[in-house]
């Protein structure tokens, strides 16, 4: 006689299948994200440890307008993320009519606000550096390279809000190998022009190898050089993507569609223009510290971002997966889905702090030669690398808000955290008390844990969750 499982049985062996399905779900979104992350951060590696050999002016000179740099980057993020939340659950809801229809719209605004930020980028470059508080003997240099980083804005912004609207459709290794095209490109072009001409040694080999000899500015040129070429290439990809192809649509303003996508927008635009200004803040008063201080920072923020590849390459997996069970309208699949990140995002945030504990010394190494510099370094990225597994569940609990719209509560936390705690302890610690770099770094990690707290309680009371009641009951 055949055996028929008992639906006991049955269930469990379903339970399993669903659980491993998921599984190989979230790595399959998620590392090709982490991997472009990873390149990214591969190359700002090599291109501080390029510019730091130049000596702590240079570095100082590209880190010290670098919050800017993640002011307008996040700016234009967020608006992607309500392009991310409205494919992502017309996806999941089978509207593919109503998912690309979006993503003219976001070909439309991309254009607008790379126009707009390259007009405002270009005009303000020989003020950052004054407002920044840049040491005077390297304003000119630090407003040269943030005048032709930003000249190819539109590329940029193409490859921001593109890469988005490919993620949100479940393509992440597009924008992650259209990521490693950009960072060889800027690594070959900084290897030509930030160095003069010079005489390679391999084994018994010399070449006389050609350089431009430009330094700091080279390394500008060679990242705009990278930039335009990124955005061409994902410009050219999202329009023969079968999917998300815009083509055949209008152009032309399309509110029915705007209007949740900028509803879901505008609460994460204000949180990160409110946090990167918090940043761009909180920069300005470590530069007031100080050349070796400035470097000291600068560094330990390139070796630190490194760090957190692994959360934020599942938060964009978690982004995406939310959008789709919330059109769905799936509250199980939602519960089930919380169930699995949160384990792999605490494993994966405790693995890659204490990596940065240990080895927090060595990579400081990498890009000074500067005892001070590496040992005042080596102390604040040793203490935030305790809180990264707090930081890391913030991360994904965030990640879930943004998938399913749900933006205002992450708003509120994170101003409270950046201008409260932050900004004004930073400035207690530093420009009252007359304290250095670590105060102000345990203020960071201060805002972090504080992030933890608040959307762990989000978490507890399913506030996250817009499908909570179905999910509860599944």
């Amino acid at each position: 006689m055949k055996h028929v499982p008992s639906p006991k049985s049955n269930k469990l062996v379903d339970k399993k299948w669903i659980d491993r399905g998921m599984l190989i779900t979230i790595l399959t979104l998620a590392w090709p994200t982490m991997l472009e992350q990873l390149m990214q951060t591969a190359v700002q590696y090599i291109d501080t440890a390029m510019v730091g050999s130049l000596g702590t002016q240079a570095t100082a000179a590209v880190g010290s307008t670098g919050t800017v740099n993640w002011l307008i980057g996040s700016t234009i993020s967020a608006v992607g993320v309500g392009f991310l939340s409205y494919i992502a659950k017309a996806y999941g809801a089978n509207e593919q009519a109503a998912a690309k229809r979006a993503v003219s719209q976001a070909v439309l605004i991309t254009f607008v606000l790379g126009v707009f930020f390259t007009i405002v980028t270009v005009s303000l470059s020989g003020m950052v550096p004054v407002w920044m508080q840049v040491d005077k003997d390297i304003r000119e240099m630090a407003s040269q390279y943030f005048l032709i980083l930003y000249l190819p804005m539109l590329p940029r912004t193409a490859s921001i809000i593109f890469g988005t609207v490919l993620r949100s459709a479940g393509d992440t290794k597009t924008p992650m190998k259209i990521g490693v095209l950009v960072n060889l490109v800027n690594v070959v072009f900084n290897f030509l022009l930030i160095y003069p001409k010079r005489e390679l040694s391999l084994f018994s080999f010399h070449l006389r190898m050609w350089g431009a000899g430009l330094g700091v500015i080279g390394a500008a040129i060679a990242s705009a050089i990278a930039f335009t070429i990124g955005g061409i290439f994902i410009t050219c990809v999202l329009w023969r993507h079968p999917m998300v192809s815009p083509r055949g649509e209008k152009f032309t303003l399309d509110l029915q569609i705007l209007k949740p996508c900028l509803k879901v927008a505008f609460p994460n635009m204000l949180q990160r223009f409110g946090t990167s200004l918090g940043y761009v803040a909180f920069a300005a008063m470590i530069n007031s510290l100080g050349e070796t201080s400035t470097a000291a920072h600068t560094i330990a923020n390139t070796v630190e971002s490194a760090f957190y590849i692994p959360g934020y390459g599942m938060q964009t997996a978690a982004a995406t997966l939310a959008g789709n069970a919330y059109g769905a309208n799936d509250g199980k699949r939602m519960k089930n889905l919380a169930s699995m990140f949160i384990p792999l995002e605490t494993i994966l945030m405790i693995g890659s702090g204490a990596c940065l504990f240990l080895a927090s010394p060595w990579l400081m190494g990498l890009f000074s030669a500067s005892d001070t510099v590496i040992s005042l370094g080596t102390s604040v990225l040793r203490m935030v690398a305790v809180s990264e597994p707090f930081y890391g569940f913030s991360i994904i609990i965030e990640g879930f808000m943004m998938g399913v719209g749900r933006t205002k509560g992450p708003f509120v936390y994170n101003i409270i955290g950046m201008w409260l705690v932050r900004i004004v302890g930073t400035f207690i610690c530093t420009q009252l008390l007359g304290m250095g770099l670590i105060s102000a770094w345990a203020c960071m990690i201060a805002h972090n844990l504080l992030l933890f707290i608040l959307f762990l309680i989000c978490y507890v009371r399913g506030t996250w969750n817009p499908l909570f009641a179905a999910a509860k009951a599944g």
